[in-house]
């Protein structure tokens, strides 16, 4: 089971997590975009300090360039917020986010009802964010079977997505969950939300500016 903190509405059933932090950061001169600052502690400790009140039954951070870095911080974090990150490094990270999701979904082995898959680089999604997410797929419609937040026209993250939807996809060699889904529009919930965290990522320089971060 999985909590919030003291409220008594909180998220019940038992949740996974993937982090994707295998990329290049190539448009901010290649670097760990995990590993930039915010308000002096890196991305990937915020959102490892987001996730660790739901208490997730397994948390996969897929790694590819930049791994030692990473998994050096990660290994500070696992002591610091006391949770079992497990790593899985793709080892051909050239080849895109796709690549690095199906690493990570082949990389599964706990028994959980969601999942919930997430960017590395999204500075403004915290506990809140996950929290509304996780209540969301909760309360879906059936037969639903993932939550996915649209901000305006735009399509956000995290994304949730029921072990049954993952299972599916796994029967299918190199498939992975965007096209998944595209391809099964009846199975997705929309979660219509004017909160920008959901679609604030960082590419740029001027992104470090706007959200005010810093190299590490």
């Amino acid at each position: 089971m999985t909590s919030l903190g003291k409220h008594s509405n909180s998220v019940k059933l038992r949740l996974a997590v993937l982090l994707l932090a295998a990329g290049e950061g190539s448009r901010l001169g290649s670097i760990p975009k995990a590993l930039l600052q915010k308000e002096g502690k890196s991305l990937l400790s915020r959102f490892c300090q987001a996730i660790a009140p739901f208490m997730p039954t397994e948390f996969i951070v897929v790694t590819g360039f930049y791994a030692d870095a990473i998994e050096s911080e990660l290994s500070r974090l696992k002591k610091d917020l006391g949770l079992a990150i497990t790593t899985a490094h793709n080892p051909k990270p050239e080849r895109g986010q796709a690549s690095s999701v199906r690493v990570g979904l082949e990389t599964l082995k706990s028994d959980y009802d969601m999942l919930l898959v997430a960017l590395c680089d999204q500075p403004l999604v915290g506990t809140m964010e996950i929290d509304a997410l996780l209540k969301q797929f909760e309360q879906r419609d059936q037969p639903t079977e993932v939550v996915l937040p649209m901000v305006g026209e735009q399509r956000g993250n995290p994304v949730v997505f029921s072990h049954q939807f993952i299972a599916d996809i796994l029967a299918i060699p190199n498939m992975v969950c965007r096209p998944f889904m595209d391809q099964h529009p009846e199975l997705v919930q929309i979660f219509v939300t004017d909160n920008p965290a959901y679609i604030a990522d960082v590419d740029t320089e001027a992104d470090l500016s706007e959200f005010n971060l810093k190299h590490f």
